[in-house]
C-alpha cells in the first residue's frame, strides 16, 4: 500500500499548481492520473489571465509561460474591453493552449520531486479521523491524510464524498474540433438564428472549429460525422472534413458543489465548479483554487494550523466561483441571436464603453478584484484580503519585487516604518520579516490609488492578512489566524510590538 500525507486525483493544471504548492512547503504529496502520458489531446483551454500569470509570477515560474505565448490587451464580456491600463505587471490576456501550460507545470512539478501514478484511475474511497483508503481500479489501494479531487466536472472523488453539485442543465451545446480540411474553410466568425460559430488556423495547419448546435446534443461522444453535419448546416459544406485529432461538446451546464470539503476530501478546479467556457475562466480559477488550498493544507498537515484554518478555504473561494458561474451565464445569454437579446446586448455595449463599468468587469474576469472577507476588523484598509500589488521595494539588501519575497511560498511582513519595529521571534519560523521603503503608488484594479500602509502582512498566496503600523494591533491575532500559534523561545511566545 502506497501511503502520502496528501493525494490529487487529477494531473491537469489544478493538481499539478496544488502539487506543487504542497511540495513547496515540504510536504509528501501525489498525483493519481488516468492519462498514461502527460500529452493532452487536443488544445482545449486557450489562455491565462492577469491574476494567474501572477500567481505563476509569485512562484517564480510565470517567464516559462510568457515566452510561449502572445500577448492580447484585451478580454471579452460580449465585446472587447480594454486592460492594459490595469495597475499590474501582467495586464494582457495571455494566449496559451493548455497542452503548453500543462506541459510547463509537468516540467515544474518534476522539478519539485513530485510523485505522479499515471495510467491509474479511482475507483472508490472511505476516510475515517486519522486518513483516507483510495480503492484504484486495478485494485491496489493508496493511504493518504487528505484527498483533494482536481479530476474535473464528472468528479470521482466528488460523487465519492457524496457532495452535491446543485446548478443548472444545460441550454446550448457546442461541438469542437480539431481537423484536416479538403478545401480552405472559412476562417472568422458566423452568426445565425442558432448562435456564433468559428474556424480557425491552428500552429501546425489544422483548422480548429467551434460549431453551435441547434438544439443541445446527447451525452455521448460526438462524431467525425456530428461534424460534417454541423458544418453543412451553417456553412453548406463540411470543407471535406477529416482525420480528425480531437472532437468534443461542451454545454452550458453551470453547477457548483455545494460544500469545497467533507472531512479529510476537498475538492478544486472543475471537480468543485463548471460553466460555460466564455470568458477562459475555468482553468485560470482552478489555479487560483489551488494556490488559496496549497499552504493551507501544508500548515494543517505540518500541524502548525488546526485543521480549521481548511474551513477557510470553502469560505474563500466558494464565493469567487459563484460569481464566475453568474458572469458566465450572463455572457451565454448575450450570445443567443434573437432580437430582444440583441436589444439587451445593445446596452450592456453602451455601459461598458464606460470607463467605470469596463474596469469592474475586466477586473472581475481577470481575477483582480478577488477580495477575501476576513470578518470584523478594527482596520478596514482597502487591502485587506486583496491581492499584494507586486510593488518594488527599497531594502537594504537592494531593490526587490514583493512577488520575489513568494517564490518559496512563505508568508511575509514587510514594515514601511521604522526598522526593525516588530519582533515576531514566535513565528520566525514561518514568517520572513522585512524591512522596506516604497516610492510606487499604492493602485488597486478598478478601486484606484490607496494610502500607503505602515506595515503588511502577506499570506503565501499573496492576500494581504493584517494592515497596520508600528503600534501593530491586531497583528499577533492575525499571525495565529492564518499561521499557527507561536512557538515558545526563551520563555515568550508573543509578539513584542514596539511603540511610535
Amino acid at each position: 500500500m502506497s501511503k502520502h500525507s496528501v493525494t490529487i486525483v487529477g494531473a491537469g493544471p489544478t493538481g499539478m499548481m496544488l502539487a506543487g504548492e504542497l511540495a513547496l512547503a515540504g510536504v509528501d504529496v501525489a498525483i493519481v492520473e488516468r492519462r498514461v502520458s502527460p500529452e493532452i489531446v487536443g488544445s482545449r483551454a486557450g489562455g491565462l489571465h492577469s491574476r494567474t500569470i501572477e500567481v505563476l509570477d509569485q512562484r517564480g515560474i510565470a517567464d516559462r509561460f510568457i515566452s510561449q505565448g502572445t500577448l492580447h490587451k484585451v478580454l471579452h464580456f460580449h465585446v472587447p474591453l480594454d486592460i492594459s491600463d490595469f495597475p499590474t505587471r501582467h495586464n494582457y490576456v495571455l494566449g496559451l493552449w493548455q497542452s503548453h501550460i500543462e506541459r510547463n507545470l509537468t516540467g515544474w512539478i518534476e522539478e519539485l520531486g513530485v510523485t505522479v501514478y499515471r495510467g491509474r484511475e479511482v475507483a472508490g474511497f472511505s476516510q475515517d479521523d486519522s486518513g483516507v483508503d483510495v480503492v484504484l481500479v486495478n485494485g491496489t489501494t493508496m493511504r493518504t491524510e487528505y484527498l483533494v479531487g482536481c479530476d474535473g466536472g464528472r468528479s470521482v472523488v466528488r460523487k465519492g464524498a457524496g457532495i452535491e453539485f446543485p446548478g443548472w442543465d444545460p441550454t446550448t451545446s457546442w461541438l469542437i474540433a480539431e481537423a484536416q480540411t479538403a478545401e480552405e474553410p472559412e476562417l472568422g466568425f458566423r452568426h445565425d438564428a442558432a448562435g456564433s460559430h468559428g474556424i480557425g488556423k491552428l500552429e501546425d495547419g489544422q483548422a480548429r472549429l467551434v460549431l453551435t448546435e441547434r438544439q443541445v446534443g446527447p451525452a455521448s461522444e460526438p462524431t467525425l460525422r456530428d461534424v460534417s453535419e454541423a458544418l453543412i448546416a451553417i456553412y453548406g459544406t463540411d470543407y471535406g472534413i477529416h482525420s480528425p485529432t480531437w472532437i468534443s461538446r461542451f454545454t452550458d451546464m453551470t453547477r457548483q458543489a455545494a460544500t469545497y470539503r467533507d472531512r479529510r476530501v476537498l475538492l478544486a478546479g472543475d471537480a468543485a465548479h463548471v460553466h460555460p467556457p466564455v470568458g477562459g475562466q475555468g482553468l485560470n480559477i482552478g489555479v487560483q483554487d489551488a494556490v488559496n488550498l496549497g499552504w493551507k493544507l501544508a500548515q494543517v498537515i505540518k500541524q502548525t494550523s488546526p485543521e480549521g484554518l481548511l474551513d477557510t478555504y470553502h469560505a474563500e473561494r466558494h464565493p469567487v466561483a459563484a460569481r464566475v458561474l453568474r458572469n458566465t451565464m450572463a455572457q451565454t445569454s448575450l450570445r443567443r441571436q434573437d432580437e430582444r437579446t440583441k436589444a439587451v446586448g445593445y446596452f450592456v455595449s453602451e455601459f461598458l464603453a464606460m470607463d467605470e463599468p469596463r474596469k469592474r468587469i475586466v477586473a472581475e474576469i481577470s481575477g483582480l478584484d478577488v477580495c477575501y472577507d476576513f470578518g470584523a476588523a478594527d482596520n478596514k484598509h482597502p487591502l485587506l484580503g486583496r491581492r499584494m500589488p507586486d510593488l518594488d521595494l527599497i531594502t537594504a539588501n537592494g531593490t526587490v519585487r514583493v512577488f520575489s519575497l513568494l517564490h518559496e511560498a512563505r508568508p511575509v511582513l514587510v514594515n514601511f516604518g521604522e526598522p526593525g519595529c516588530f519582533d515576531i521571534a514566535p513565528w520566525t519560523d514561518r514568517v520572513q520579516m522585512i524591512d522596506a521603503k516604497c516610492s510606487d503608488p499604492w493602485e488597486l484594479p478598478a478601486l484606484g490609488v490607496v494610502d500607503a500602509p505602515g506595515a503588511v502582512l502577506i499570506r503565501p498566496d499573496g492576500h494581504v492578512a493584517w494592515v497596520g503600523d508600528q503600534i501593530g494591533r491586531g497583528l499577533t491575532q492575525a499571525l495565529i489566524r492564518w499561521f499557527g500559534p507561536p512557538t515558545v523561545i526563551s520563555g515568550h511566545c508573543r509578539t513584542e510590538i514596539c511603540s511610535p
